[in-house]
C-alpha cells in the first residue's frame, strides 16, 4: 500500500437503477457503491477516467472525498471489493467499496507478477503457464501490497511453485489461498496429431458393404445348388431327349437331318 492512500472524488447520488446508471456513464462518470461497518449502503459517482487509472495498477484501498475536496486525508477509507463489467467483459460499468479501517484485518485478493525469465524456458518446446494469477491473503489495510513479486528465474522444466511457496511480504500477512494452487510451471508442450491416433489404437475398420443384400431379400430366386433347382446347362450341352432346342440354337452335330 502507498504511504499516502490516493482519494478518489465521489458524488452522492440519490437515484438508482439500470437507465440512471446509463445517464452517469454518459457523462463520463462511474456508478458506485459504499457499504459496511453496519452503516447503510450509499450510492456514489466517481470520476471514471481517474478510478480506472488507480484499479489499473491494482490499487484497491482509498479515502473518497467529497464537494471537490482535494486534500480530503479525513474521508472515510473504502476497500475495492468488487467490479462489474459489461456483456462483452471489456468495460468497467459499476464499482463496489466496503468501509475499512486502517488497523483492520481484511481479506482480499492480490495479483501476482512474475518476474524473471524461467531457465527451462530455453528447452525446446517448453512453455510457461500461470493457471494462479492472483491469490487471497489476510493482512492489515496499511500492510496490503498492489502486487506480489514471484521470482521464476530457477523454474526448470517439470517443475512447478505453488501458493505455500510464495513469500509474503509482510511478516503479519497470512495466505488464505490453497497452499497447492499452482502459481507458475514449465511443461513441454506436445502436438498430437488426433486421426493417427486414433487409427493406432482402433486399427483399421472393415468397410461397409452398401450393396449387399438385407435378410431375406431374393427368397425368390433359387440358389444355386439348392434342393429342386436346376442346375444350369454346360456350354455346348445337348437339350434333354425329347425338349426343343433354345430359341437361336443349332441342332446338335451328328443330330438327324431332316427329310
Amino acid at each position: 500500500m502507498n504511504q499516502k492512500t490516493p482519494i478518489l472524488q465521489a458524488q452522492n447520488r440519490d437515484k438508482t437503477g439500470t437507465r440512471y446508471c446509463q445517464r452517469i456513464r454518459s457523462k463520463g462518470q462511474l456508478p458506485a457503491v459504499v457499504y459496511g461497518h453496519k452503516q447503510e449502503p450509499v450510492s456514489i459517482a466517481l470520476n471514471f477516467k481517474e478510478a480506472i487509472s488507480h484499479f489499473s495498477k491494482g490499487e484497491k484501498i482509498f479515502r473518497l472525498g467529497f464537494d471537490g475536496g482535494k486534500d480530503n486525508e479525513g474521508g472515510q477509507v473504502v476497500l475495492l471489493k468488487d467490479l462489474q463489467f459489461d456483456h462483452l467483459g471489456t468495460n468497467i460499468v459499476h464499482a463496489d467499496f466496503a468501509r475499512v479501517d486502517l488497523n483492520e484485518r481484511i481479506r482480499t485478493s492480490v495479483a501476482i507478477h512474475l518476474i524473471g525469465e524461467a531457465k527451462g524456458l530455453k528447452t525446446a518446446g517448453a512453455i510457461l503457464m500461470h493457471p494462479t494469477n492472483e491469490v487471497v491473503v489476510e493482512c492489515v489495510v496499511t500492510e496490503l501490497p498492489e502486487f506480489i513479486e514471484l521470482n521464476i528465474a530457477d523454474l526448470d522444466v517439470d517443475q512447478q511453485i505453488t501458493a505455500a511457496q510464495l513469500k509474503l511480504p509482510g511478516a503479519n500477512m497470512k495466505m488464505i489461498t490453497d497452499p497447492h494452487s499452482i502459481l507458475a510451471q514449465i511443461v513441454i508442450q506436445q502436438e498430437i496429431v488426433v486421426g493417427e491416433a486414433t487409427a493406432a489404437e482402433g486399427g483399421a475398420a472393415e468397410p461397409e458393404v452398401l450393396t449387399a443384400k438385407k435378410p431375406g431379400e431374393g427368397e425368390a430366386a433359387a440358389a444355386p445348388g439348392a434342393k429342386g433347382a436346376a442346375a444350369p446347362a454346360a456350354k455346348g450341352a445337348a437339350p434333354a431327349k425329347g425338349a426343343a432346342p433354345a430359341a437361336g440354337a443349332k441342332p446338335a452335330a451328328g443330330g438327324a437331318a431332316k427329310k
